[in-house]
């Protein structure tokens, strides 16, 4: 998904770092959501290993101290993945505007290896996630080239986007007052952990029905391009390589629902599908839904 030149990035809420901080994190309900940690538990090694997997160093990577001062423009966001996230929550930001009222706009931090939070000092194994604590999505964007080589994502810059715009969900969900209700209940399958992720999902979805068409108030521009048929195709990849019975499967040969914390690959596309052909906040009440899909 191709953002429009004339559209200028808004850098205000994003910092950069490189490094620092422990090798733990004590919350979970990103994108990956101790994604690595969990992969690296399933297949028996030593989940500190996982980390130097990644892809650093390269042009998906985040350098050690990033330039914020590069991303200017939609143009900008089209050349550098990590113009592409600040830009992305950008418009995620104007999209929730529209539809929530009080919405507030979360801050991004874009790191390597290592970051201390809110939430408490994370590595790059966890994957993209959200703080509650400090309103705060972290992306280390070397996931964005795991999510290509280990996990079979087609790749492309709406599944990027698709990962930002599901960080920026936990937000909205932070701000409804019913992120927590992840951690109550029961959990597995059809738990409330698995909904919370699949309603930031549907919530992802929704963001995209309207990516195309809201305007930056600065410059009137449009901040997207409208969204081809591949566009889609891109964000369901990336939501079926990160499916519970897909990771599962891989690592295993086998699933088990009963431990799911994000849901299978066919719900996280339902969901994201839900929300970008409705446009519909309501309808991603995943919580009062028998049938997850």
């Amino acid at each position: 998904m191709t953002f429009n030149e004339g559209m200028q990035i808004d850098t205000s809420t994003t910092s950069a770092s490189g490094g620092g901080g422990g090798r733990m994190i004590a919350i979970g309900g990103g994108l990956g959501g101790l994604l690595f940690l969990v992969v690296a538990l399933l297949l028996g090694v030593d989940p500190g290993k996982v980390a130097t997997q990644l892809p650093m160093n390269t042009s998906q990577g985040v350098a050690p101290g990033f330039d914020l001062s590069k991303c200017r423009t939609g143009a900008d966001a089209n050349e550098y993945v990590q113009c592409r996230v600040v830009a992305t929550g950008n418009s995620v930001d104007a999209v929730w505007k529209q539809l929530m009222r009080g919405y507030t706009r979360p801050r991004v931090r874009l790191f390597s290896n290592q970051v201390d939070t809110g939430c408490g000092p994370a590595s790059t194994e966890v994957g993209p996630f959200y703080c509650p604590v400090d309103k705060t999505a972290y992306f280390d964007t070397g996931f964005f080239q795991v999510l290509v080589d280990q996990f079979g994502s087609s790749g492309g810059p709406l599944a990027q986007e698709y990962v930002v715009a599901h960080e920026f969900g936990h937000h909205v969900q932070d701000l409804q007052g019913i992120l927590g209700r992840a951690q109550q209940g029961a959990q597995g399958a059809g738990g409330n952990g698995v909904r919370t992720e699949l309603q930031a999902d549907c919530y992802a979805g929704v963001w995209a029905h309207y990516a195309s068409t809201v305007k930056q108030e600065s410059t009137g521009v449009a901040y997207l391009e409208p969204l081809s048929d591949k566009d889609i195709r891109d964000a369901l990849s990336a939501a079926a390589s990160v499916g519970d019975d897909r990771i599962q499967r891989a690592a295993t040969g086998r699933t088990h629902p009963e431990s799911w914390t994000h849901g299978s690959s066919e719900q996280r596309q339902h969901w994201f599908t839900v929300g970008y052909r409705t446009g519909d906040p309501n309808q991603c009440d995943t919580f009062r839904e028998p049938n997850l899909g």
